[in-house]
């Protein structure tokens, strides 16, 4: 599992920051984005569909909401 920390960031960066990490994990493997931008709520699930990945959900963060990825490929 990987955490990625995009606090502070706006759109695109919270997908950018999981695009680059969801490669260090293997397939099965989660990544987390912890993001405070409000479209990542909507961007992070477009991205999970568009790259066939599975998004697994969110839940409240420190500072921000973790949103979680499996990766499928």
């Amino acid at each position: 599992a990987v955490t990625v920390d995009a606090l502070g960031t706006s759109c695109p960066q919270p997908v950018i920051e999981l695009a680059k990490a969801i490669g260090r994990v293997r397939v099965g493997g989660t990544v987390t984005v912890l993001a405070d931008d409000e479209v990542a709520a909507v961007d992070i699930p477009a991205w999970c569909w568009t790259q066939h990945h599975a998004y697994v959900g969110e839940r409240p963060a420190d500072h921000g909401v973790a949103y979680v990825v499996r990766r499928s490929s």
